[in-house]
């Protein structure tokens, strides 16, 4: 008997949302054991061939940043049961790492990041599109804290990072593609409804295999 493809569920929203914490609740729930979470952080492009005081400009948020043609590929190998090798980003030198990561496939594979509703053969291959909307100042002050007390950074620094760079991608890519979405859940990981709506719609759909 011919198993059938896993179902691919986008989810997507602005820097501090909570679309991580929707997807890791989701993963929690079952513990990982039929879902699969696909990062786009993990695909932005190779920049070796880069000096690295040009590397140092990148837009991160930007779509151009992204090697979707890699994650498509990716995700077709996952559709068709074949394992393949996730690439690795190192951020302090910016540009992908020589180290990959095995990664099998799964009945469900949740494909989180910023803007993977915004492309559109990702949209295509996605059979549950969602977008976690929440409002700008709780997401500023979400990456204010991450961004400060995890990754070292200084308020200025974010501050003016987010001012001239993260706010104008936003409302330019990530807030037009909200009218892809099929489910939109209001305030990311706080909203338990929308969560169990989508476990109970997953375990449906698991349930069929």
């Amino acid at each position: 008997m011919v198993k059938d493809k896993p179902i691919i569920i986008g989810v997507a929203g602005g820097t501090g949302s909570g679309k991580t914490t929707v997807t890791r609740a989701i993963c929690d729930h079952f513990k990982n054991t039929s879902v699969l979470m696909m990062e786009q952080d993990f695909y932005y492009k190779d920049q070796s061939h880069m000096p690295f005081e040009d590397r140092l400009n990148t837009n991160y948020d930007h779509p151009l940043a992204f090697d979707n043609d890699l994650l498509v590929e990716h995700l077709n190998q996952l559709k068709n049961w074949e394992t393949i090798e996730k690439p690795v980003y190192n951020y302090e030198m910016h540009t992908r790492s020589e180290e990959t990561i095995t990664v099998e496939p799964k009945e469900v594979i949740i494909l989180e990041g910023i803007l993977v509703l915004e492309d559109e053969k990702l949209r295509n291959m996605m059979d549950i599109k969602v977008f976690v909307d929440t409002d700008a100042d709780i997401r500023i002050i979400r990456r204010l804290l991450r961004d400060i007390n995890e990754r070292g950074r200084t308020l200025e620094s974010v501050i003016n990072q987010y001012i001239n760079v993260v706010r104008p991608m936003h409302l330019q890519f990530v807030e037009p593609a909200k009218r892809y979405a099929d489910v939109i859940i209001p305030e990311g990981g706080q909203n338990h409804v929308a969560i169990d709506l989508l476990t109970t719609k997953i375990e449906s759909i698991i349930n069929k295999y």
